[in-house]
């Protein structure tokens, strides 16, 4: 008989009788399982497969050569509109996924039966606090436990065969308007997790968690605090002093930022964890920072001991911090040949539109490359710190700068192909005109970049750089090169919020992208190999794993997040389905049902307030809703222009009342009187009016 491959850490055969062999239950996902993820290419047991999180699989039966005949085996309905973004887990024959709100859903793997759904009922009020939808990145597994983050910041561990929670708790206090988005991390019996909320006004840190019981282990604060409070008990207290050095002002008040919101990374054997940080809070320096300052460890990486937490070493890839960038895209392990010698590497694309290579034992620059346009820098001194251009600093006065806050390479996931040698990454060609606004001033609860304020002639400028902006703009799938530090091949794709990337031995790379498809390309020379419509634009980071000697492919279809919110508030966004987990196998055929026609725009009321009242609702508008519902509300999570007569009629009440908590939508009254919601609501049926029929040109719903 034949005797399916079975690695040897996952089970053991037994001899029950003569000529019998019945495999034994695979062992349980401990320390040594995770470590040697290799050893199982099937299984996809954390977030980037391994503890490199280089997002490659060994697994070949879908290649190059027949990917062609990949078709849809089975998908499963997430039933919401809003962003999916997780990387879902493969650990002997369950998907295990983590939808919008950290609704977390088991399947069988080869059949797609749902074997159970854990609701955290995430108070929705909170969802105002996560920058960009409430989504989650992923989750995490360990001895029989699915491990997932809350939006409000809990950790909760979930029985894996039923969905029932084992522990929970809860990582930061709700005095601050922190928010966890990105995958929880298993490293050896331990759960480190981060958090976002730096717009909004938050200190960020890291902390670590026993896996297994939820008890509390260590805590990094990622910027300083309020030095006359003394120090925090934390890991980072030894390291505080230096960091504070280089800050001015009175940054504590409102929080600094610093955020850990996604990328955490654990090499075992050196025994380090790496965090890439944030952006700053406020992000504009001169309203955090007045004196300037390297302001550590805003947009670094930093190396922390994994068994303490404390401080090992850091790599600033962005001091003075003044242009939203964060450093908290993926961070990938490799081991390269540079110069003719062996070195251990971290590879590191963030916002800031450099491909950095850098030594991980240490933090040593090895070198940086840009892959798109840079102005903020004008390149690295000896030490590799970068050479900050002043002009790229702004007062009032408009200022063009590439990359804007969307970056060069966001949050979508990297990968690296170590047979290829190259690093497969979405690239947004993305510019912004920055400028100070003069009347700022900071607000708790509510995001505080303390950009804008344009007004005459200010506002001519932004106008004309508003113009080149969009003659500008392009985005790409792209093959880097890291030893060479130069882009190897590069897929032109229509809009910015192309997804994360998986590659394979089958000299295959696969990426959602914004045509609403799922696509494979070839890993040497990006030429499209196999791509079907899904009704949606996957962003999240596919996977792949075999089961029964099948391969499969999954990834989450659900259009949101950051890039959505670009889109939509640019008036461009497409029709889509709801969110979907997709898993194809070569030779499957099913169909996904016809895609709804959209639902016809309504017409929007009268006009009956004052011109004033319009103005004063602009205000309100810009400075506590544009950030869902989109700047002059185009757009956003819910594009206001197009309410019907019955939602109008119940303004007031979904604003004050929490009539609508349920979707995301709570009570403003601790921060708007009746007569600031009158305002803003006059506002939004002026901007009705003014776009109703104006067709796609004005970014109008007609």
């Amino acid at each position: 008989m034949r005797i399916p491959h079975l690695p040897a850490l996952a089970c053991l055969l037994l001899a029950l009788s003569p000529g019998v062999l019945v495999a034994a239950p695979k062992a349980p996902v401990d320390a040594a399982r995770l470590r040697a993820a290799d050893a199982e290419p099937g299984q996809w047991l954390m977030d980037g497969r391994n503890y490199s999180a280089q997002r490659y699989s060994p697994l070949a039966s879908i290649n190059e050569g027949n990917v062609n005949q990949l078709g849809l085996a089975w998908f499963a309905e997430l039933d919401t509109l809003r962003g999916v973004e997780a990387t879902p887990l493969f650990v002997d024959g369950v998907i295990y996924n983590i939808s919008a709100w950290n609704i977390a859903s088991a399947y069988n793997a080869k059949t797609g039966r749902r074997l159970w759904t854990f609701d955290p009922k995430v108070p929705r009020e909170w969802g105002r606090y996560a920058c960009c939808e409430p989504v989650a990145r992923g989750l995490a597994f360990w001895k029989g436990k699915v491990i997932i983050a809350t939006l409000d910041g809990r950790l909760i561990a979930l029985n894996a065969k039923n969905g029932k929670p084992l522990w929970s708790v809860q990582t930061f206090t709700k005095d601050w308007p922190y928010s966890i988005t990105g995958a929880p991390r298993v490293f050896d019996g331990m759960v480190v997790v981060g958090n976002g909320g730096a717009d909004l006004g938050v200190r960020g840190f890291v902390s670590a968690w026993d896996a297994d019981t939820g008890r509390f282990l260590w805590k990094f604060y990622l910027v300083p605090g309020d030095p006359s409070k003394g120090p925090d008990g934390a890991a980072s207290d030894s390291v505080m002093a230096m960091a504070t050095k280089t800050w001015t002002g009175e940054w504590w008040k409102w929080g600094g930022g610093g955020t850990a919101w996604d990328s955490i990374n654990y090499d075992p054997e050196l025994g380090l964890i790496y965090v890439g940080t944030g952006n700053g809070g406020p992000d504009a320096q001169l309203h955090r920072s007045p004196g300037r300052g390297d302001n550590l460890f805003l947009c670094s990486i930093v190396a922390l001991d994994a068994k303490t937490g404390h401080y090992r070493w850091h790599y600033q890839q962005v001091p003075e911090e003044d242009w939203d960038y964060t450093c908290t895209q993926s961070i990938i392990q490799a081991d390269l040949t540079l110069d003719g010698k062996p070195r251990k590497v971290l590879l590191h694309a963030p916002k800031n539109g450099y491909f950095y290579v850098i030594d991980r034992t240490n933090g040593q620059f090895i070198s940086a490359k840009n892959h798109v346009s840079v102005t903020w820098a004008k390149g690295f001194d000896a030490n590799g710190r970068p050479i900050i251009n002043p002009e790229a600093h702004y007062g009032t006065d408009p200022v063009l700068v590439a990359p804007g806050p969307g970056g060069g390479h966001n949050w979508f996931p990297m990968a690296f192909n170590p047979q290829t040698g190259l690093a497969y990454f979405p690239q947004y060609e993305h510019w912004f005109a920055y400028a100070l606004d003069p009347n700022f001033k900071p607000q708790p609860f509510r995001s505080n970049g303390g950009w804008g304020g344009y007004s005459g002639e200010a506002l001519k400028k932004r106008m004309e750089l508003q113009k080149l902006i969009n003659e500008r703009e392009s985005t790409a799938l792209i093959a880097w090169d890291p030893v060479k530090q130069e882009v190897r091949w590069k897929v032109p794709l229509p809009r910015h919020g192309n997804g994360g990337v998986l590659t394979t031995a089958g000299n295959l790379v696969f990426e959602g992208t914004t045509k609403q498809t799922f696509a494979a390309f070839r890993a040497t020379d990006g030429a499209l190999l196999w791509e079907m419509p899904v009704q949606s634009a996957p962003v999240a980071g596919p996977i792949t794993y075999e089961m029964d000697g099948v391969q499969y492919v999954a990834v989450n279809a659900g259009w949101g997040g950051g890039a959505a919110q670009i889109e939509r508030g640019a008036g461009t966004a497409l029709h889509r389905a709801s969110a979907r987990l997709l898993v194809f196998r070569l030779g499957a055929k099913k169909q996904l049902p016809p895609l709804k026609p959209a639902a016809p725009i309504p017409d929007p009321p009268p006009l009956r307030a004052t011109e004033a009242t319009v103005q004063k609702g602009a205000e309100i508008f810009a400075r506590t809703c544009a950030q869902c519902h989109g700047q002059l509300a185009v757009g956003g999570v819910k594009d206001l222009r197009q309410m019907t007569r019955e939602t109008h009629g119940q303004f007031n009440d979904i604003v004050l009342k929490g009539l609508r908590v349920d979707k995301g939508m709570a009570s403003f009254a601790n921060l708007l009187s009746p007569e600031d919601v009158e305002a803003v609501h006059a506002y939004v049926i002026s901007r009705a009016q003014e776009d109703w029929g104006a067709g796609g040109a004005a970014g109008g719903p007609h």
